[in-house]
């Protein structure tokens, strides 16, 4: 199965080789699963990254900024679909934090790229660091952040053609959570079709119970 994947970077340092996944076993307490996919904590344990947020006050802007020509037609309207849909999902979470598309002219703060790749070699010409020279078999977040504050300054998502378009909405929500921070996956068969987080699935095209409360946990709802 392609699944997605997630890679942290410090501003002015070199990319972290970030943990993917952690395994676990049976239903997690939603603290538990909650340190998991914030910062790669086994349950009961230290955590293994450190707890990245966006500074929290004007919306996290979203742009799909490249479209290779191998997305054209049904591929191009269905990944815009599936930004439609995270974007309606995440904000609907109810957490301290929302996302919208940037307006013409805005810089957004997460860019996604649909490139032509089929992860056999690395991928060129995009001009960011971490992204170039990169593999990606599937769909892949990349965040920033400030190494003395901890906060996200930009996050890019790269997809490859590899990635089925059925896989979309899935994808498309997963990588625009974890580009909230939330940059650690689950592996775990409970978990399958049930959360976005879940390493070996790619089912769940909603947040799960615990995807909510994750959230609601990273970003808390201002009262």
């Amino acid at each position: 199965m392609i699944r997605a994947s997630a890679l942290a970077a410090c501003l002015f340092a070199a990319p972290l080789a970030a943990q993917e996944f952690v395994e676990t076993q049976g239903v997690l307490t939603d603290e538990d699963f909650y340190r998991v996919v914030a910062c790669a904590a086994p349950p009961g344990q230290a955590c293994a990254k450190p707890l990245l947020h966006w500074p929290t006050g004007a919306p996290v802007t979203v742009a799909l900024v490249r479209l290779d020509r191998a997305f054209l037609g049904k591929r191009a309207k269905r990944a815009e679909a599936a930004i439609t849909r995270a974007l309606q999902y995440i904000n609907a979470a109810g957490a301290g934090i929302t996302l919208s598309r940037a307006k013409p002219g805005q810089t957004p703060d997460i860019t996604i790229y649909m490139i032509d790749t089929d992860g056999s070699r690395p991928i060129t010409g995009t001009g960011i660091k971490g992204v170039d020279g990169s593999i990606v078999a599937g769909a892949r977040v990349t965040v920033w952040s400030n190494r003395q504050t901890r906060l996200i300054q930009r996050a890019t998502v790269v997809f490859s053609t590899r990635l089925h378009i059925s896989h979309y909405e899935s994808a498309m929500l997963e990588e625009l959570t974890q580009a909230l921070g939330l940059l650690t996956d689950i592996r775990n068969p409970v978990y399958e079709g049930v959360s976005v987080f879940s390493q070996d699935s790619n089912a769940s095209k909603t947040l799960g119970p615990q995807d909510i409360y994750a959230l609601r946990r990273h970003y808390p709802p201002s009262e």
